[in-house]
């Protein structure tokens, strides 16, 4: 019976003493602030070499529905209704954000290797965004799988940007980015 004491003592005493070395929890990146918006067609010019993806943010447009009087009802002087009001159906649309492209920095075309396409595959399923099989194919799924976990992060494009394929761990970080 001591000796399991001792021993459930040394257990607990070792496991204290690795809470403190633990890693800091990953955080997510703000995939938004990679996006570059440009008065121009075409890509960003800079940096040199850099490859780039663009998208089409939809635009955002309202659209508000309202009854409006277009008589008045009237009463007598007892209150009895005379005549009820009559309305119209007025409706408008406005755009609340109008239809853009933006571009935003992502591994070339020569990164995307079957080896490369499987291992994004299998790091989006490890996170849940991805359940089919894995093919080493740039498919639907595996696509709509990119657009979620970008979208988590402010960033709706189903294109792989260079910060998702890093914070993935598919491509390397140069040191002056950690």
């Amino acid at each position: 019976m001591r000796n399991k004491t001792l021993a459930m003592g040394v257990i607990a005493a070792v496991l204290a003493a690795c809470q403190g070395s633990l890693p800091a929890p990953a955080t997510r990146s703000d995939l938004g602030s990679e996006i570059v918006r440009l008065n121009r067609p075409g890509p960003p010019t800079r940096p040199e070499g850099a490859c780039w993806e663009s998208d089409v943010t939809p635009a955002v447009i309202e659209t508000v529905t309202e009854q409006v009087v277009v008589t008045p009802e009237t009463r007598n002087e007892t209150g009895r209704l005379l005549q009820p009001a009559t309305y119209r159906t007025d409706t408008r649309t406005r755009i609340l954000n109008d239809r853009e492209e933006i571009w935003f920095r992502a591994p070339c075309p020569a990164d995307y290797t079957v080896d490369f396409v499987a291992s994004l595959q299998r790091a989006l399923k490890a996170r849940g965004y991805y359940t089919a099989a894995l093919t080493g194919q740039l498919d639907s799924a595996t696509r709509d799988a990119v657009r979620r976990y970008q979208t988590d992060r402010g960033l709706d494009s189903p294109r792989l940007s260079l910060a998702a394929a890093r914070e993935l761990g598919l491509l390397p970080t140069a040191l002056d980015e950690l």
